[in-house]
């Protein structure tokens, strides 16, 4: 990556680990909270390392940036995290250069989603490089991936049907109880957590299962309160949590919290519960399942339901391929012209010099000279010239090279490293 003069190391990683490998547990372990993310990018800054950006979804924990190791970025994930080196040996995966940018397209493209077509990915990586940002841990090539991710996002999502229809976990929990819960309408639903995943959860419930018996806990209460208000449910105190349980049917679990938050101590029903646990790390503990009225189900086993519409999805994938690639060739031809960029901006510090110099020379040589007119109608010709190299070396077709060392020779140019 050091030719495309982006970054001061050597290579561009992705490393991380995913549902793919990775079960629950072990995605719980490297799981990073956002005092976690921010220690992390805080440390990357202190080490030098100019850009990283960290997602940490339920289905995966991954960095991007630049490094002269892979090591340097594993290191800092498991320090930061739960996980242990060996752990990430285990089931983590490297992408470095090419490899990572084709991975990460992937990813923002819903082609590497748990549930094919989820694109919930988009807003974590949008989220993840603003937090890059504020600690000032970005750069010019982390900001063109992220965007041109996006836009890849965007036009796979409004270009072709790989996400008719629901495609998220939360949508897959409400699957299962449609096809497995008889009488779903008049079962007395309980959603504990109301961020993204519980949020999403709760519109899934009310549009298809009906069911005007959905109570909403939140360790903070109007946050919950201002979803009930969108569809007029019931909000309970954190404190009536227990006393909640013993009235529902079907528990949902979408809190944040690292550890377990619902253990079989808190429940004393013995009517049958089903108990939907969508957090990573998981916040149900499996001690639940010491009671035998309790069915407990996990994400993973969740997004594994495939019905008729998810196969429809994959007839699509060609077709969301072929705007990756589109976008990426988009990026790729950005990413070559960064090659020549230090010398385009010494010719620009050339050509300034030589303004200076002759502005100075025809100010002590004419009377009533206007340096102001002179010096605008010289930038806009140094503009012109550097303006016309650049779109010459974009368009070089495999002499760039010779042409960047003939305006070097030409011009003499003193050229940097480093833009």
């Amino acid at each position: 990556m050091q030719a495309y003069n982006v970054s001061k190391h050597q290579h561009f990683f992705a490393i991380g680990l995913s549902y793919e490998k990775a079960d629950a547990i072990v995605r719980g372990k490297f799981s990073l909270s956002i005092a976690q993310r921010n220690a992390l990018l805080e440390e990357a800054k202190q080490l030098g390392l100019e850009a990283l950006s960290i997602i940490s979804t339920c289905n995966r924990t991954e960095l991007y940036g630049f490094a002269d190791e892979a090591k340097h970025l594993i290191d800092l994930l498991c320090k930061h995290s739960n996980g242990s080196f060996a752990q990430f040996e285990e089931v983590g995966y490297t992408y470095i250069n090419q490899g990572a940018i084709d991975h990460i397209f992937r990813v923002g493209g819903g082609l590497d989603s748990q549930i094919l077509g989820d694109f919930e990915i988009i807003s974590q990586l949008k989220s993840a490089f603003a937090l890059s940002k504020k600690h000032e841990v970005s750069n010019a090539f982390l900001e063109r991936l992220f965007n041109a991710v996006i836009q890849t996002s965007r036009r796979i999502k409004n270009e072709t049907q790989l996400s008719s229809g629901a495609t998220s976990v939360s949508f897959a929990s409400v699957q299962y109880i449609l096809q497995e819960i008889d009488f779903k309408s008049s079962k007395n639903i309980l959603l504990f957590g109301t961020g993204k995943i519980g949020r999403n959860t709760c519109e899934n419930l009310v549009k298809h299962t009906h069911n005007k018996h959905i109570t909403l806990i939140n360790r903070t209460k109007d946050k919950a309160e201002e979803i009930a208000g969108k569809f007029n449910l019931t909000v309970k105190d954190f404190s009536d949590l227990q006393a909640e349980i013993r009235k529902a049917d079907i528990l949902i679990v979408a809190t944040g919290a690292q550890h377990p938050t619902i253990t079989k101590e808190l429940i004393f029903t013995k009517k049958p519960l089903l108990v939907l646990d969508l957090s990573i790390p998981k916040n149900v503990d499996e001690n639940v399942t010491d009671l035998s009225n309790v069915n407990l189900m996990h994400m993973d086993h969740l997004s594994k339901i495939t019905d008729q519409t998810l196969e429809k999805r994959k007839a699509f994938i060609p077709q969301a391929e072929h705007i990756i690639e589109e976008v990426k060739a988009e990026f790729y031809e950005w990413l070559s012209t960064r090659k020549f960029a230090p010398t385009i901006k010494a010719l620009k510090e050339k050509l300034e010099l030589m303004k200076v110099e002759e502005l100075d020379y025809q100010g002590k040589k004419m009377m009533n000279f206007d340096e102001a007119q002179a010096e605008i109608i010289s930038d806009r010709i140094i503009h012109k010239i550097t303006r016309s190299f650049a779109a010459h070396l974009r368009n070089a077709n495999g002499s760039t090279e010779a042409s960047v060392e003939l305006l070097n020779k030409v011009f003499n140019l003193a050229l940097t490293e480093k833009e």
